[in-house]
């Protein structure tokens, strides 16, 4: 098969793999130095580095041909797909031959399992070991870790990659065994423990052998089975205690020709994985936890407004709350203010009052914010409007989605 064939067939295969950001990658540059690479270029927008540029990665599988029979994967054993598997040597020169050509800052590889688990991750770990030692390659590798494989091989991926990942794609132990039946939850989370303590290791010994500065993700899918938001959140919540991970992915199920009946045949809104990420947004940046956000009873989010102004008009108690007397953390709870805007009120404030001309001039949200505030000339009545009739006049029209919210203002 022609190299172009394989990665026609490879890289659309990848697509389905949400958690390729490159969120916390320590700079390199080639400057002065011999190498290739650099992940603080501008470039297609694939990924985000952490100041809110774009860098583009070349995002591939190894193989899509896979031992397991995973019911949610294009790729699984029972799939009629086209098939196509490039070799160590094929996708190092890609990788050099895109960034030579300034297609790309960096490398995301993922694959099937072949042959074995621990063959496959030392087939991974070559490309990366290939592209570092002997193309002195500088730029962004994100490389996906086979959960059995055997530990000595992902503490070799940590040091050539800036990045892991260890997808658990499931949010519970009883789906897993349903949907893919040949993967583990507990091996999957012994995986991300081992890589957690190498990263604890190398944050108490700076001498300590350099291993994945942009730390660990992992991914879910979302609408496969029949898990709800607040059996995702939790999930997330516990991993990013449990594991330290960077980031949790939200992927919405896509069903593909001859699914098989253990899947859902209709794809879950794409807005549900966009409050998914609006959500986990908010527990890693705004302190909020799952049960927050959803009732103890279990259930989805709100599809027509989002969670932080959901769970202020279920919590009504806390507001109008006055920009001039509240703590910080509850500032940035009001709709329509986000973490910096909350910060500079507070900055303000130390100076003068806060008015309600001062809002508008940091462009926050006035709309959502009124009902939620009170500052030196502004004083609405508790309670005056019921929260119904503010969600119906706060819902939000239908429009395109942005999958990234850390990248809004609130």
């Amino acid at each position: 098969m022609e190299l172009k064939d394989k990665l026609e067939i490879l890289a659309d295969a990848a697509k389905y793999d949400a958690s390729c950001a490159s969120s916390g990658a320590p700079k390199r540059n080639s400057v002065g130095k011999e190498g290739l690479g650099a992940t603080t270029g501008m470039g297609i927008c694939h990924s985000y580095t952490p100041d809110g540029r774009c860098v583009s990665l070349l995002k591939v599988l190894l193989t899509n041909y896979c031992l397991y029979d995973c019911q949610y994967c294009v790729n699984r054993r029972t799939s009629n797909v086209p098939r196509a598997r490039f070799s160590v040597a094929e996708v190092v020169r890609l990788t050099t031959d895109f960034y030579l050509r300034n297609y790309i800052d960096g490398l995301f590889l993922s694959s099937g399992i072949i042959q074995s688990a621990d063959y496959t991750m030392e087939q991974l770990v070559q490309v990366a070991r290939q592209l570092r030692e002997v193309h002195q390659f500088r730029g962004y590798i994100h490389l996906k870790t086979i959960p059995d494989a055997d530990p000595a091989l992902i503490a070799a991926a940590g040091r050539y990659a800036d990045r892991l990942s260890v997808n658990i794609e499931l949010p519970t132990q009883d789906s897993v065994r349903k949907l893919a039946p040949e993967k583990s939850v507990h091996t999957i989370k012994l995986a991300m423990g081992s890589i957690r303590r190498k990263l604890d290791e190398r944050a108490e010994e700076p001498k300590a052998p350099r291993f994945a500065p942009a730390g660990q993700s992992t991914q879910m899918i979302v609408g496969a089975d029949g898990s709800d938001d607040q059996q995702i959140l939790s999930t997330a919540e516990t991993l990013y205690g449990s594991y330290k991970l960077k980031r949790v992915y939200y992927s919405a199920f896509s069903p593909i020709p001859q699914s098989p009946r253990s899947v859902p045949l209709a794809p879950p809104p794409l807005l549900r994985e966009h409050r998914l990420y609006q959500a986990d947004f908010l527990m890693r940046g705004y302190g909020f936890q799952a049960g927050e956000l959803l009732p103890a009873g279990g259930g989805n989010l709100a599809l027509d407004i989002d969670p932080k102004l959901a769970w202020a008009l279920d919590h009504r108690e806390h507001f109008p709350l006055d920009l001039n007397r509240a703590e910080p953390h509850m500032i940035a709870r009001v709709p329509g203010i986000g973490l910096r805007n909350a910060q500079r009120i507070v900055e303000l404030r130390r100076l003068r009052q806060v008015r309600y001309q001062d809002l508008s001039r940091l462009r926050c949200s006035m709309k959502k914010i009124a009902p939620f505030i009170i500052t030196a000339d502004y004083f609405p009545a508790r309670d005056a409007s019921p929260s119904e009739h503010l969600r119906r006049a706060m819902a939000e029209a239908p429009r395109q989605m942005n999958l990234w919210p850390e990248l809004q203002a609130a």
